[in-house]
């Protein structure tokens, strides 16, 4: 065994290669990068900087500063690592990640690798220079007690928070604004000569002058004040800002399209298919203000021709105009409640690209030959003008076909037996889907209804009808046709993928339904009808619900992508989106691809490259993630804005999820949710259990699961948080328990369990915060 004294001589023994470079560069040189991660890798463990600094003989002050800032320059390098023991290790060399940073209102985060692994966490430490969706290069510092991998940034590359919207506070000397987005955990310092006409409690916006650092917290302008914190309308204007979504038209495109008039010029009608007499007609909803998509169905001698015609945006949307560029940008319309900001211009979205009824319309068009079970025999594409013969709702069509409603038959009766060739062609083309395998869950949605002021009247759910699967149904069949037409083509596309649940939804999934004594099929690889196969044999059960949301939840996110990965959900092989391009940006994309494609052209000599499609399909999926958290906000305002005057009443409700901090409360009769937070569940101690979905009392066997109702109080609203906090009223589910008759009674009685018997406990179980009893 080597001694202490040995060890040292053979460090001090150590030869520097770098010594003259190093004396070349600094008047007192300290021994090089090199020379330290020879010591630390010949030492064979971690050491501190005083026992490097020990082995090198460094004692002046000088030396030992600059020994320091090069072992943190080491260390930010990637070359060393720094543990919590205070320790130098070697570190990942030039093994980097680059990413995209996700904040956490605890002041944590996550880096989103681009190489699409799995999430590194970033602590509040890492966390404090950074801002959300900034761009970092880190490394990997080491694992925590989770089993997370660490990171450690090096590198800031790209900061991408520029404004914040907020409320605006003063206290003493200080001013500050506190972010609406509670992922930014930074408050943002206004200089007293920055404030400019902002007052106590307002929003405002504030442009970021100076970033966050180690040491500093960002500083910023007050550039708009918005007004008041409870004005009407004031959430979705906060959300524009916070989500930083474009909503102002720029000048040089409002010149592009001056020219442009409500009527369809004669000239762009030339060279089309004339179908303006076929009885096309639009079915959408009461509250809709554009059109893009109508349908038209004929027997046949083998079954039914279909066409599903969609406004021509790509006549109108030049590639490489300002007006596409800014379509681009913004690549999706956002749906706020009763407020619409368009990816298109009004002239095109409401006027020239909306099939408005009795009008001419340029439309691309989608005709299916379908045979008498429902299988989709040929399909074309073609470009025509046409003219919608009725604007129709989901309401009045399923009264005339379902319910037989003779007062709209009669208002009708031209379009009637139209109607009803559609809705055979629905129901033999629904049984295909059923033997598909295609999901098809029960997802309850709401409607918002205002009063006056803006102020929430109630909120509705919506009642979904054979209209809207019949609209569904025969856009999903035009898309699919879409996909397998350009993939004939081997063109450069986007397509709408949808993977199946990984390995690790996968295995939670199977352990959760093995507990309920159910088995999903398909081994590691299950098909959609594995999964359509267990809903229904579970549909008679009382917890169908909760399987129903397990499973939902067990699947990824759909994304656009040129990769052909299919469409889980759905069942199919190839999808895109080609039916909404007013809407959505993929769907102009995919109608410029099947355009290129009739004209007769060539591939190479398309606009995009498959590699443009890529970052295409990143750029849309993230700002369609972006739209959605935006719209997710504005309700969650609205709901908590609702809730206000309710403080203190009573409602019944089931557990929508399960966490180790509490579990979230759906109110059955107003469609609101809330968080009864574990520390208000002052009976026992809890445990949360991920694999059951619960929280299991380990003295009284009393568990709230996912899927339970409940009946809670509301005890507070948090309007700046979009947060509610509910109180338990009735107590959960009760299961079997193995204490003593003693301990039980000791437990009803709100006894506080021993010492030993909490020492009993299993110890594999993660436990939650504890509570007594107050």
């Amino acid at each position: 065994m080597t001694s202490n004294t040995d060890q040292t001589s053979d460090f001090n023994a150590l030869v520097d290669p770098h010594a003259q470079r190093e004396a070349e560069k600094y008047e007192n040189p300290i021994p090089s990068r090199e020379l330290i991660l020879q010591l630390i890798q010949e030492a064979g463990k971690p050491l501190r900087r005083q026992q490097i600094a020990q082995q090198f003989s460094l004692e002046t002050p000088d030396a030992l500063e600059a020994l320091r800032r090069r072992l943190r320059a080491m260390e930010r390098d990637g070359q060393l690592s720094f543990n919590s023991r205070q320790k130098y290790s070697l570190g990942s060399g030039d093994n980097t990640i680059a990413g995209r940073v996700l904040g956490h209102p605890e002041g944590f985060g996550f880096l989103k690798p681009d190489d699409g692994s799995e999430d590194l966490f970033l602590s509040p430490r890492e966390m404090k220079p950074l801002m959300p969706n900034d761009r970092v290069v880190v490394r990997v510092a080491g694992i925590d007690r989770r089993g997370r991998r660490e990171a450690a940034v090096i590198e800031i590359s790209e900061r991408n928070t520029h404004q914040v919207v907020g409320r605006f506070f003063t206290e003493g000397r200080v001013a500050y604004v506190v972010p609406d987005n509670k992922k930014i955990a930074h408050e943002v310092l206004i200089a007293k000569e920055d404030v400019g006409h902002a007052k106590q409690g307002q929003i405002v916006v504030a442009e970021i002058i100076q970033q966050p650092s180690q040491h500093c917290q960002p500083l910023g302008r007050i550039t708009e004040v918005l007004g008041a914190h409870m004005a009407p309308g004031m959430e979705i204007e906060m959300a524009i800002r916070s989500h930083d979504l474009p909503n102002q038209w720029p000048d040089q495109l409002l010149e592009e399209i001056k020219a442009l008039t409500p009527q369809v010029p004669e000239s762009a009608k030339q060279g089309r298919e004339d179908i303006r007499k076929l009885p096309l007609v639009t079915i959408d909803g009461e509250d809709a203000r554009d059109f893009d998509d109508a349908v038209y169905a004929q027997k046949t001698p083998k079954g039914w021709k279909l066409l599903v015609a969609i406004a021509d945006v790509s006549h109108y949307v030049k590639v490489d105009t300002t007006l596409d560029a800014e379509a681009k940008n913004r690549s999706t319309s956002v749906y706020f409640p009763e407020k619409v900001i368009p990816m298109l211009p009004e002239i095109l979205s409401n006027g020239l690209c909306s099939l408005n009824p009795d009008v001419d319309r340029l439309c691309m068009v989608c005709e299916l030959l379908i045979n008498e079970d429902g299988n989709v025999l040929r399909s074309r594409f073609f470009e025509a003008v046409m003219r919608s013969h009725a604007r129709l709702t989901y309401t009045d069509v399923a009264k005339m076909l379902v319910d037989g409603d003779q007062k709209l038959a009669k208002k009708h009766a031209a379009l009637l037996p139209h109607l009803q060739t559609l809705y055979g062609l629905y129901k033999v083309m629904r049984n295909q889907r059923e033997l598909r395998g295609a999901m098809d869950f029960d997802t309850q949605e709401t409607k918002i209804v205002f009063g006056p002021e803006r102020k929430i009247y109630e909120i509705v759910p919506l009642q979904r009808n054979d209209a809207h699967k019949l609209i569904e149904e025969f856009m999903i069949t035009a898309n699919t046709a879409a996909a397998r037409f350009l993939n004939k083509k081997k063109m450069p596309r986007l397509l709408r993928i949808h993977d199946g649940p990984g390995p690790e939804k996968l295995l939670a999934l199977k352990t959760f339904l093995g507990e309920l004594g159910l088995f999903l099929g398909g081994k590691a690889q299950p098909t959609p009808l594995d999964y359509m196969h267990l809903l229904e044999s579970v549909k008679e059960r009382p917890d169908a619900h909760l399987i129903q949301t397990i499973l939902l939840r067990s699947m990824s996110q759909a994304v656009y992508s040129p990769e052909t990965k299919g469409h889980f959900g759905l069942a199919l092989d190839a999808y895109a989106h080609f039916t909404s391009p007013i809407r959505r940006y993929p769907d102009l994309l995919v109608h410029r691809a099947i355009r290129h494609c009739l004209a007769g052209k060539s591939v190479d000599s398309f606009h995009y490259t498959h590699p443009d499609m890529v970052l295409l399909g990143e750029h849309c999926s993230a700002n369609e993630r972006r739209a959605d958290d935006a719209t997710r906000d504005v309700v969650s305002w609205l709901k908590c804005e609702y809730m206000m005057d309710k403080i203190g009443e009573e409602f019944e409700g089931v557990i929508s999820a399960v966490t180790g901090f509490g579990f979230f409360v759906e109110l059955q009769s107003i469609y609101v949710e809330g968080l009864v937070h574990i520390a208000s569940l002052v009976q026992d101690y809890f445990a949360f259990d991920a694999s059951k979905h619960q929280l299991f009392g380990e003295r009284t066997g009393v568990r709230y699961r996912l899927g339970d109702m409940v009946k809670i109080r509301v005890v507070r609203v948090n309007l700046d948080d979009k947060k509610i906090d509910f109180e338990l009223i009735q107590s959960g589910k009760k299961i079997a328990k193995t204490k003593s008759s003693s301990s039980r009674k000791k437990t009803e009685a709100g006894a506080k369990a021993p010492k030993s018997d909490k020492d009993k406990k299993a110890p594999n179980k993660p436990k939650a915060k504890r509570r007594r009893r107050s």
